[in-house]
């Protein structure tokens, strides 16, 4: 090949999406069928093999714009909220799961060196895999997401400190003449000291600095403008914070997207964000599964499998014990602890550096990678277990008969300023779940958002019966407090929507912007009711077309309407 760049993005890109939608067809997560390609264009499968080297990269800019986008919806308050348990927590586990590495690795006959490097490998978690299993069970704007991203951050910082002092360790094992304790010492304290530096000054000139860039790029009127200042200033931090001040591109990406944040222009960032983010993240699985060499699973599968036990299970036990420690429910801690175990980016940096330094032996590196592969594989099905059984444990069987209402557990109540009273509770029987009433002739209302809201609020002050669908838990309690019964959770889901009684219901307003997700609850809602109407919105002609088909009465596209409305009260009339 003479363009190995474009050869390795685009075999890349046209195997993961043919893997991803086999997986998909088998309901499985995307990201299998990403790691599949990985393998398939890896050096260890016969046929094409992709360039490593620009693999990597590629993916280090799918990490990048990931994080921002998490930081645009993660503000200041939510992080420091959560600190108190994602500090103790994260380093408690990675800790015990350091320890429990250099164990297996003293079974293997490794010195103590190679132990300490292994364990920590298999402590950290994927910044990517954490995120999008999150993204895609809708539950990254959680109090559990929350906790979950705050823990990686902290993870984060300690890696960063590993991989500083990992060269002394190196001099250390060799017996050669390295530094001293106090050297060693001295170095930690000058990582700590950068990294909270870069982090003070995001907080005290980021904030000032950012959101005016923004600003300008907005008012020039360019949306291509807008959109490469995002791009900017994502790509711009990240590399600064990586070769000013040795923090991660993660987590300088996740810094600059909160910053971003406390901007106006945050959900449009987020909007232009979104389609880069998601092609290079879709890269990122493709060059783990390039690292997988079959070979090991033949060669070692003991110490494979005792490695899995770590990575999965050893990890999971710790983190939902030190969670139930600091009083959190059991299903929130369950959920966690499934999110976290896995591990990626950082564990192959880890093993790459050690095994270069020749502190650990190449089959630390390939149990390493093995284990990452199979753990990133089985996460997404981890994390669909836990909701599962959260939700089960959410909804206890009553000691007397369930009434006759369909019945949803409500999320936890999210934390509020001290000295305020806390949001008045949805209506629930005496075992705490919430009571969707038997409504007849009412309408149901998808999505609390923009436009799902001001649709509740206008039905909601005609009187007429109403339930509300969201997926989130801030908009949810919104609509509660407003008075209107609320359902939290995706309606795209047949079993969740069942609880909206559309046999008997009179309309259905559609205002979630997804045109697929749309789709499939018009689709449902027009099976369950043909004589129902339905009521969509769209954002171009095929969304309209692909909603009219699937059985939406009428969809509104905004453009459009807003046309109409400019167009009103010009004489003479504009055809």
């Amino acid at each position: 090949m003479h363009a190995p760049l474009i050869a390795s993005i685009a075999l890349g890109l046209v195997l993961a999406f043919a893997l991803g939608l086999l997986a998909h067809r088998f309901r499985v997560s995307p990201i299998v069928g990403y790691l599949l390609a990985g393998v398939v264009v890896g050096p260890f499968t016969p046929g094409f093999v992709a360039d490593q080297h620009l693999a990597n990269q590629l993916a280090e800019i799918g990490v990048i714009l990931l994080m921002f986008a998490v930081g645009l919806h993660f503000s200041l308050k939510e992080l420091l909220a959560v600190w108190p348990i994602a500090v103790p927590g994260a380093i408690g586990r990675i800790v015990v799961a350091t320890l429990m590495g250099m164990g297996l690795a003293w079974l293997l006959g490794w010195g103590a060196g190679a132990g300490l490097v292994f364990g920590l490998a298999l402590a950290v978690a994927s910044t990517v895999v954490l995120v999008r299993t999150l993204q895609e069970r809708r539950v990254a704007d959680t109090e559990r997401g929350h906790i979950a991203v705050g823990w990686l951050i902290v993870e984060d910082l300690v890696t960063i400190l590993a991989l500083v002092l990992l060269p002394a360790l190196a001099s250390t094992v060799h017996g050669a003449a390295g530094q001293g304790f106090g050297e060693i010492l001295a170095t930690a304290a000058i990582t700590l000291a950068k990294v909270g530096a870069f982090i003070a000054i995001m907080l005290v000139a980021g904030r000032r600095v950012i959101p005016w860039i923004m600003h300008h790029a907005a008012h020039t009127g360019s949306r291509e403008l807008f959109r490469l200042a995002v791009y900017a200033v994502a790509l711009g931090v990240a590399f600064a914070a990586s070769e000013l001040f040795g923090v991660s591109f993660a987590l300088g990406a996740f810094l600059a997207g909160m910053v971003m944040g406390e901007s106006q222009l945050s959900q449009r960032a987020a909007e232009e964000a979104l389609p880069l983010r998601d092609a290079f993240a879709v890269l990122f699985f493709i060059s783990v599964g390039m690292l997988f060499n079959p070979a090991v699973v033949v060669t070692a599968p003991l110490a494979l499998v005792a490695t899995l036990a770590v990575v999965i299970l050893g990890k999971s036990v710790v983190a939902y014990a030190i969670l139930r420690a600091f009083r959190h429910p059991r299903g929130t801690a369950l959920s966690i602890a499934a999110s976290l175990a896995q591990i990626g980016e950082f564990s192959f940096v880890l093993v790459g550096l050690g095994t270069d330094l020749q502190v650990l032996p190449p089959e630390g590196r390939d149990l390493v990678l093995a284990a990452a592969i199979l753990s990133i594989l089985a996460n997404p099905i981890l994390f669909a277990v836990a909701e599962r059984l959260r939700t089960a444990w959410l909804r206890p069987l009553p000691a007397e008969p369930a009434p006759a209402a369909p019945e949803i557990e409500p999320p936890a109540a999210p934390a509020h300023p001290p000295g305020e009273p806390a949001a008045a509770p949805a209506p629930a029987d005496r075992n705490g779940r919430i009571i969707v009433p038997a409504l007849t002739d009412h309408e149901v209302v998808i999505g609390y958002g923009r436009v799902g809201s001001l649709v509740a609020a206008g039905l909601h002050a005609a009187g007429r019966p109403l339930l509300v669908f969201e997926d989130l838990e801030a908009p949810c309690l919104a609509a509660r407090e407003a008075g209107i019964d609320a359902v939290l959770g995706n309606a795209a889901d047949p079993e969740l929507l069942a609880l909206a009684n559309l046999a008997a219901a009179r309309r259905v307003f559609v205002t979630v912007p997804e045109a697929f997700e749309a789709g499939q609850i018009v689709e449902q809602a027009r099976a369950a009711n043909p004589a129902i109407s339905i009521v969509a919105r769209a954002h171009s002609d095929a969304a309209v077309a692909h909603l009219k088909k699937l059985g939406a009465d009428r969809v509104i596209m905004s453009e459009r309407e807003i046309a109409h409305r400019m167009l009103e009260g010009v004489a003479p009339p504009v055809p």
